[in-house]
């Protein structure tokens, strides 16, 4: 099979921007359906053991289906990923303040770059095919400024899928100024297919000794736990719902897994970091980053009437997002590995999620 993509359009999105979208046939038969729109991913088709091809991430017909529900499935996440506490940091001696957009626990913060992040714009969008390769590149400039954030970036994001039916993800930013980054893709995944019910039933696998426990805020508290007789030791492979309804007051914060692992690794090495297969049907994927560490959530707030494509019901734990990245609030952690990037200096990350079945 030759790789091969079509585009189409996509409707428009609330701030009037007309949004398309590419289906990306990889030569080893997997698909991958996105849109300009934030980078989302409509549907994503693997095969199972039997080579069944089936959707298996959360995503929907039009831009309107994330306003419906919650805007980050399956987006591009910047400039800032995840939670930085009550919207402020502190760099070259200049406080900044971001839009505050989430309040767990009733406590405020600044969520995946603010009221309008990265995943809200429609991007520029350079599909390609390169020998056995097919993906798309997606790009824009982020003004100075933007959400309180300091600098103009150029930012791209380099989607590609291979013949082994391996989704990669390259991650490049060049701002002006000092300036936090940490993106990251916020695809959910479920291996039974998109309305198949709880991934409770999944098993996972993570390599990290440690996590770093939040506040009912979900602010991390600058402790570093080693996850060693806990409900988050996933050392060894382990069910999703073996221990996630446990007497745990992390996991009372988070009504399940929404939680930042340290991996066993350096920064910018490239190694696999965690493993998610369903024995149900052999389906099976590894995350391979050069992240330093990795957000595991279990969908804790999806609910029923929240629908998806062809009108499918959603439910609660109905996906699991695995974010590779730096830890959440890192700008107002100096100790932990820095998320700031400097005047003219290039941000690279790279992050593979690697499907199998068997």
């Amino acid at each position: 099979m030759k790789p091969s993509y079509k585009v189409r359009d996509f409707g428009v999105t609330k701030y009037g921007e007309k949004a398309r979208a590419w289906e990306l046939q990889g030569a080893g038969g997997m698909i991958l359906d996105v849109t300009d729109f934030g980078g989302k991913v409509i549907r994503l088709l693997t095969p199972d053991r039997h080579g069944e091809m089936k959707d298996i991430t959360i995503g929907f017909d039009s831009p309107a289906g994330w306003d419906a529900t919650d805007p980050y499935w399956g987006s591009i996440i910047g400039r800032y990923g995840n939670r930085i506490a009550k919207g402020k940091f502190t760099l070259n001696n200049v406080e900044y303040t971001i839009p505050l957009n989430n309040e767990p626990g009733n406590i405020p913060c600044g969520l995946h770059g603010g009221t309008r992040g990265w995943d809200a714009f429609v991007w520029g969008a350079e599909p390609f095919v390169k020998d056995d390769d097919v993906g798309i590149i997606f790009s824009r400039t982020s003004p100075d400024g933007e959400n309180g954030f300091p600098g103009k970036v150029d930012v791209s994001v380099i989607y590609t899928v291979t013949k082994d039916n391996t989704w990669r993800i390259e991650y490049k930013a060049t701002p002006d100024k000092d300036t936090p980054i940490n993106m990251t893709q916020h695809v959910y995944f479920n291996f039974k297919g998109e309305a198949g019910g709880s991934i409770e039933d999944h098993t996972l696998w993570i390599d990290g000794d440690a996590t770093t426990p939040t506040d009912i805020g979900l602010i991390p508290t600058g402790e570093v736990a080693p996850v060693e007789g806990t409900p988050f030791d996933f050392r060894k492979p382990t069910l999703i719902g073996a221990r996630i309804n446990a007497k745990n007051q992390q996991l009372e914060f988070g009504r399940g897994y929404d939680h930042n692992w340290v991996l066993n690794k350096k920064v910018g090495e490239m190694k696999k970091v965690a493993e998610l297969t369903y024995s149900g049907n052999g389906r099976g994927l590894e995350v391979w980053t050069t992240e330093p560490c990795i957000q595991i959530y279990t969908g804790n707030w999806a609910e029923y009437e929240w629908t998806a494509k062809g009108g499918e019901h959603l439910s609660f734990r109905c996906g699991i997002a695995m974010e590779t990245q730096h830890a959440p609030d890192s700008p107002n952690r100096p100790e932990w590995p820095t998320t700031i990037v400097k005047a003219g200096q290039l941000y690279h990350t790279v992050t593979e999620y690697r499907f199998f079945a068997k």
